[in-house]
Parts: structure tokens; C-alpha cells; sequence
């Protein structure tokens, strides 16, 4: 057994210690969490058969179990949460034993594919690059976390004597989201900030309980389904990175449960659209200089820079939905509307416009080199008004309260919210702004613009 895989075994039954809340009352699980610590700090022989177990390679520099007192402090934070706030318990031990158990699957799976390669004993993580491997360990975490954020909502609704069949939506709801979150999260930070993991996803599944969805069992798991599948398709076409399959198969979760699959289309028809995009003429980008990177495969910071804004409005309209936001839930829908008509736009403008030689840059209209930040062709500015067309002729279809006014108003955003990227592009970016902050901005811009100028005409009619 490595000391990854041993060490992740210890972390993952010391999670399941989170079930002392529910089982014995604060009170003892606060002792317990402080023998834990105190032990952690005791630990001090870095020759030592308990320090080699429980250690980080940054640990030992240190001559303390750092790595350790961190993920008992943040489950403790989570703990108080609980028991002093509004979070649910299930939520708690839901999301401790998530991450302690899809660690210690992930380290297994590694383990396993890791012949012939290195574990890189400044990072604790495999020097192979093996894409297979990777989808491996990415699987493996997600699974076992799913499993292990089910069983552990599951063991507290025992516990407290709430019948786990009313909850079972939301239980898998909350797990699955929990999961993808903490892997994503986990692609992002290195691979001992399990601490900054386990808050980011207990704070998320707070704010998902909260808002209780209303698809039964089954309809959450053909959503997850679908949404692994078509995520799966993207990773395979090489219009996503690992980390960018993650990313949009969490933010389609989340649209199909929070809104419907009616959202899902819009969202998915931009995901498609705009990932098959970056393959047009993609051989006389690279001659240009101006091709994405990783072969046209978008990572989780290009998925979020376009679909951050999106995700908020769904979220903003199940709060309204269930009464959390007075706030009309139709104001959320044209924003989510407007917002991926704007990444449609500005996506279908940026690949389309790129292969032609001639852009000029939107403030001044002087010819500039192909790829220069707010540089615009007219083919691009059409390519970005039919991305629009597009979305907004999906949201008439799809959506009843989108007429024929409403679609042209998403029209409308799209192009204002693509044109905004473009001046932030000629003005902003590379100084002040990356491209993902632009693309948040742009694409804000779009939902605002949408959800104002539909007001004036709820208000009339």
C-alpha cells in the first residue's frame, strides 16, 4: 500500500467520525474533534510510524500535521453550521464523507494505473499525463464520493428518525452535485486543499438544500445520465478538456434540476454549437495564431467564464420559484437567455471572424492582426447575430412566456452583450482583465440588458 493510499485511508474513517454530531450530540463530537487535533499536534516525529500515515509531503518540512489539522478545523467549521445555523446535518456529514472517501478512491485508482509511472513527492500526484488514467481517477472520485454523500445523508436521516424515502431526491441531488464540485475543485487546487474543497462544496449543498428541487429519484438520475453522456461526448470530440467535461456536466445538472430540460436545451445547444465551432477551419487558425489551445478543447475556466452568469440566473429562479427571492422568476429566465445568447454570439463572432485577415478593431476601426483583443469582421458580426438568432428562436419554442417581442429582445442582448466583449477586449483586456473576466462581463452585460428591457413590457402587459 502507498503512503497516498494509506494516508487517504486514515482521512476517509476519520470523516465517517463527522456521524458523532447526529449520533452522540455536539457536545461529544466536539471531543472527539479536539483528541483529533490534539493528537495532530502532538505528532511531531517525522520518523514516525503515526506522522508517515498521516503526513503530506509538505508536512514534513514542517515537522506538523498540517494537512490533517486543516480538514478536521473545516469540518468542525462545517459543524458549527450545522448545529448553530440553518445548514441540515445531512449536509455535514453528507459532504465530509464526500470528500474523505472520493480522496481515498481517487488515490486507489491511481494506484492501480500508475505502473511505470512516478508520484512526485513535492505534489503527492502521478507525473503521468495518461489521459485514460486521469478519466480513471476523476471517475473513481466521483462514484465513490456520489455513494459515500448518499449513505452518509442517508445514516443522519436514521438517526434523527426522518423517513430517507422522502428525501431520496434531494439526497442524490446533492450528492452527484457535491461530487462533480469537489473534483472540479480538486482539478483546480493541488491535491491536499481537500480543506478549501470541503467548504466550497458544503457551502454549495447548503444552497442547494435550500432550494429543494422537485424532480423525483428517477428524473435526477436520467438527468445525470444524460448530462455524464453528452459531457462524456464533448471530452471525446475534444471540445473539452477533463476539467471542462466536469465543469459543464455539473452546470447541466444543476439546469436540468433547478430549471428544466427545456433549460438544458439552451444551455447544451451554446455548449455544441460553440464547442464544434472552434473546429471550423481550425488547421488555418493555427496558421494564423489565433487557434484555442489543447486542440480546441475548452477547460473549466473558458465553460465558466461563459456559463457562470447563466448558472446564477437558474439558481436565482429556483429561489424565486420557491419563494427565497421576491423577485419575478420570468426576470431570471430572460436573463439566462440573454446571457447564453451572448456566449453564442460572442463565441460564433470570435471563431468565425478569426480565420479572415482583415479585423479591424471595434474602437477605432483600424486594421489589426487576426487574433487582437476587439478585433471584429463583418463575417464574424453576422456569424455572432445568428449565434443570437439561434437562441433566441430556441427560447420562443421552448419557452411560452418568450413571444415574438421577447425573442427579439434576447436578439438584442446577444449582440449588445458580444459587442461589449468586443470594447472590453479593445480596452481592458490583457491589463486589467483575462479573457474569462471578459467573457463574465460580456456575458452579464447580455443578461442585464435582456431582463431590463423585458420590465417595461411585463409591466404593460
Amino acid at each position: 500500500m502507498t503512503a497516498p493510499v494509506r494516508r487517504a485511508g486514515v482521512f476517509a474513517a476519520l470523516s465517517t467520525l463527522s456521524l458523532a454530531v447526529p449520533l452522540a450530540g455536539p457536545a461529544i463530537a466536539t471531543g472527539v474533534a479536539a483528541v483529533v487535533l490534539l493528537g495532530a499536534f502532538l505528532v511531531t516525529d517525522v520518523t514516525g510510524p503515526a506522522f508517515e500515515a498521516l503526513a503530506y509531503p509538505g508536512d514534513y518540512e514542517d515537522g506538523r500535521l498540517y494537512g490533517l489539522i486543516t480538514f478536521v478545523l473545516s469540518a468542525v467549521v462545517l459543524g458549527l453550521l450545522a448545529v448553530g445555523s440553518s445548514m441540515p446535518l445531512s449536509v455535514f456529514v453528507g459532504t465530509v464523507v464526500l470528500v474523505g472517501y472520493g480522496n481515498l478512491a481517487e488515490r486507489l485508482v491511481r494506484a492501480r494505473t500508475a505502473t511505470g509511472t512516478e508520484i512526485d513527492s513535492e505534489t503527492d500526484t502521478d507525473t503521468d499525463t495518461n489521459t485514460d488514467n486521469e478519466i480513471a481517477a476523476v471517475t473513481g472520485f466521483c462514484l465513490v464520493a456520489t455513494v459515500a454523500a448518499v449513505a452518509g445523508q442517508a445514516a443522519v436521516y436514521a438517526l434523527t428518525n426522518v423517513p430517507v424515502e422522502s428525501r431520496l431526491p434531494t439526497v442524490l441531488f446533492l450528492a452527484a452535485s457535491g461530487a462533480l464540485l469537489a473534483a472540479l475543485l480538486r482539478d483546480a487546487f493541488l491535491i491536499y486543499d481537500d480543506p478549501v474543497v470541503m467548504l466550497s462544496v458544503g457551502l454549495l449543498l447548503w444552497l442547494l438544500a435550500e432550494l429543494e428541487p422537485e424532480l423525483g429519484a428517477i428524473e435526477i438520475l436520467g438527468a445525470l445520465a444524460v448530462t455524464v453522456a453528452l459531457g462524456y461526448v464533448s471530452y471525446a470530440l475534444d471540445t473539452a478538456s477533463i476539467a471542462g467535461m466536469i465543469t459543464g456536466i455539473l452546470l447541466g445538472l444543476l439546469t436540468v434540476v433547478l430549471g428544466d430540460y427545456n433549460w438544458f436545451v439552451v444551455l447544451i445547444a451554446f455548449f455544441g454549437i460553440g464547442g464544434l465551432s472552434t473546429k471550423f477551419r481550425y488547421t488555418r487558425k493555427e496558421e494564423l495564431g489565433v487557434a484555442e489551445e489543447n486542440n480546441g478543447a475548452r477547460g473549466s475556466g473558458n465553460v465558466l467564464g461563459n456559463a457562470a452568469v447563466a448558472i446564477a440566473a437558474v439558481l436565482g429562479y429556483a429561489a424565486s420559484s420557491t419563494a427565497l427571492l421576491s423577485i419575478n422568476a420570468e426576470l431570471f429566465l430572460f436573463a439566462f437567455a440573454g446571457s447564453v445568447a451572448t456566449a453564442m454570439s460572442d463565441t460564433l463572432s470570435s471563431e468565425v471572424g478569426s480565420v479572415f485577415e482583415t479585423p479591424r478593431l471595434i474602437t477605432t476601426l483600424e486594421p489589426v492582426d487576426p487574433g487582437t483583443d476587439g478585433g471584429v469582421t463583418w463575417q464574424g458580426e453576422v456569424a455572432g447575430f445568428l449565434g443570437a438568432t439561434i437562441v433566441a428562436g430556441l427560447s420562443y419554442v421552448l419557452f411560452p412566456v418568450v413571444d415574438p417581442i421577447g425573442a427579439v429582445i434576447i436578439v438584442a442582448a446577444g449582440v449588445a452583450g458580444m459587442t461589449v466583449d468586443s470594447l472590453l477586449g479593445a480596452t481592458l483586456e490583457g491589463a486589467v482583465l483575462g479573457n474569462q473576466g471578459v467573457n463574465f462581463l460580456a456575458t452579464l452585460t447580455g443578461a442585464l440588458v435582456c431582463a431590463l428591457l423585458v420590465i417595461p413590457i411585463a409591466v404593460l402587459g
